[in-house]
């Protein structure tokens, strides 16, 4: 009985993390929609998709964390990630360009999330965003149609908290964001110049962390 009286209680607990987690990520979500509306070359994007879609990648990590089945540690730089997903994905959805107001600080605020980790995590986040960065710059030289410009700004960002949960996540990552690129080209009748790169690669970016972070 002790044994189950305990499950149902930690049970309790990781929905009440759930719940909160995206309570909290529904609140961040307007706020990084005033953000983007309010930045240089600003866009307004909708309320509810921006709401909705950090409520849920929010809700996630807090009930990982609670459950045991992830470092609290990771939390930070899980969250940012989140958050720049959202921010991200709607402003290339919405306006087909990632500006340097969003992308040059997600690069250090992703670095400055891996401070929890240590300063090893740290050191190899700075690896990874520096690797990231000059392998996204080295396709965009030689097929600038295939990659844009701030896709590779964007690259650092998301390098850093990769390379920091491990190596293999930063290989893994293309693959997935290659994958999502493909379906979405062919949800669109194969027309690649209007599918957006950025929602694929961020969201294989939270995907590929997400499989490293969470342990069985």
């Amino acid at each position: 009985m002790t044994g189950v009286a305990g499950d149902a209680r930690l049970d309790g607990v990781v929905i009440a993390a759930v719940v909160t987690g995206g309570g909290a990520g529904a609140l961040a979500g307007l706020g990084v929609r005033a953000v983007l509306a309010r930045m240089r070359r600003g866009v307004l994007v909708p309320r509810a998709p921006c709401a909705t879609a950090l409520a849920v990648l929010w809700a996630v990590p807090a009930g990982v964390v609670v459950a045991g089945a992830a470092p609290a540690a990771w939390l930070p730089a899980w969250l940012g990630l989140g958050a720049l997903v959202v921010a991200g994905s709607a402003t290339d959805l919405a306006a087909r360009r990632l500006p340097d107001a969003l992308t040059r600080p997600a690069t250090v605020l992703a670095l400055a999330a891996l401070a929890p980790l240590g300063l090893r995590a740290v050191l190899v986040g700075v690896l990874g965003a520096v690797c990231w960065g000059v392998g996204h710059a080295v396709v965009h030289l030689v097929a600038p149609g295939a990659l844009g410009a701030g896709d590779v700004k964007l690259a650092p960002a998301l390098g850093a908290p990769l390379a920091a949960a491990s190596w293999a996540a930063l290989a893994v990552a293309p693959v997935l964001a290659a994958a999502g690129v493909l379906a979405l080209v062919l949800a669109r009748g194969g027309r690649s110049t209007t599918v957006p790169f950025g929602p694929p690669v961020l969201g294989a970016a939270w995907v590929a962390l997400a499989a490293v972070v969470i342990t069985p």
